[in-house]
């Protein structure tokens, strides 16, 4: 079988059989992160435990699996790379995120509000709806939204309707990737604030920050910052008519529940954030501006059952170094900040302050003495 050939940076890569089946065995991994809304379908036609599934698989399971492996550092060959890029099956699991989510959503409002429902069993189909909110709704909309084209931008932010936070794509493209690691970036926690202090001071800033620059885009294109070609404006008016019409159809119950749920999901999105950029600072370079992003102003986690579940987000460091890098290329970086474990323990230890910074701030002390270029965020 002949191999075949492509451009790519003005040379020829080839690309073996081997290579080509090497990655279609790697594309097989990210299948898992859909136990995520079968788990979320299953608590909500089920009782009892069933109704807490996901949160015990994502939280209790993956946690204790990923304390008992060793991370993987590896990164693909330039050869597997292409390969990976030429493999249509890692997109079209993005885009198959986009009707799962929805048609999950679907079924919890109708089921969430089910005559008889305990009060436990109830919280629980509102905790893994809320996880999947965060999971796919934001998560996977968060990969989406730094692609190139309008379609997919569009199944980024259909996903950010399913959480009520369609503002996240404008403050995360524009504002988060240019000041990360610094103190004008609301994403960014400081050395010693607590999750509790940073979920409110995030979301908050977050929102007013994402107004400003769709305000300023709007004026530079010499356009009203108040009109409906504000993406704010749209997104705001989506996410009422949405809320309006679960309420109309399924009831104020139901609606409060959606509420909660979407809650959820931001907080979780909030606490990933929290723990990517916890404590670590750019410096300021000598003409006056913060320097340039590097693989050491993000957390890393190479662990390979969270890796699979947030499709690579835990190499946070590749993705600021270069954010248009899609999901199945990028790279382990064994020079940046390794966290003790994965995401999902990470994310549990982090709601409790003193134990995260016990366990956080040796790391942090060790990275700054390591690169001159690094300062802890107080």
């Amino acid at each position: 079988m002949p191999l075949s050939y492509f451009w790519s940076m003005s040379t020829v890569v080839a690309i073996s059989p081997d290579a080509r089946k090497r990655v279609r065995t790697r594309v097989l991994r990210y299948t898992t992160t859909f136990l995520g809304p079968a788990l979320v379908a299953t608590a909500l036609f089920a009782h009892g435990i069933w109704c807490w599934a996901f949160p015990l698989y994502a939280f209790v399971l993956v946690p204790l699996l990923e304390l008992m492996n060793h991370p993987d550092h590896g990164s693909l060959s330039e050869e597997e790379e292409q390969a990976a890029l030429d493999d249509p099956l890692f997109d079209r699991l993005l885009y198959a995120v986009v009707p799962v989510q929805w048609t999950v959503l679907v079924l919890f409002l109708f089921q969430v509000g089910e005559p008889g429902l305990g009060a436990w069993d109830l919280a629980g189909r509102i905790a893994s709806m809320g996880m999947l909110c965060g999971i796919h709704g934001i998560n996977v909309a968060h990969e989406l939204g730094h692609r190139a084209t309008r379609l997919e931008r569009n199944m980024a932010r259909a996903l950010l309707l399913t959480s009520l936070y369609m503002h996240f794509i404008i403050e995360h493209n524009r504002g988060h990737h240019k000041r990360v690691a610094t103190p004008d970036d609301p994403a960014s926690a400081r050395y010693g604030e607590s999750i509790y202090v940073f979920w409110l001071r995030s979301i908050l800033f977050g929102f007013r920050s994402a107004w400003r620059i769709e305000a300023e885009r709007l004026r530079r294109a010499g356009r009203s910052p108040l009109g409906f070609r504000n993406e704010m404006v749209q997104g705001l008016c989506l996410q009422g008519a949405l809320l309006i019409t679960i309420g109309v159809v399924f009831g104020i119950t139901t609606l409060f529940a959606f509420l909660i749920a979407a809650t959820i999901g931001i907080l979780l999105l909030e606490t990933v954030n929290y723990i990517e950029h916890y404590g670590l600072r750019r410096k300021i370079s000598g003409q006056g501006g913060y320097k340039r992003v590097q693989h050491f102003h993000s957390w890393n986690s190479d662990h390979l059952v969270g890796r699979a579940m947030l499709f690579e987000l835990t190499r946070h460091s590749d993705h600021h170094w270069k954010a248009s890098r899609k999901y199945q290329i990028l790279q382990g970086h064994i020079d940046a900040p390794q966290l003790p474990t994965g995401y999902p323990g990470m994310m549990v230890l982090s709601l409790v302050p003193p134990l995260f910074f016990r366990v956080v701030h040796p790391h942090l002390a060790r990275m700054a003495r390591q690169h001159a270029d690094l300062e802890l965020a107080a």
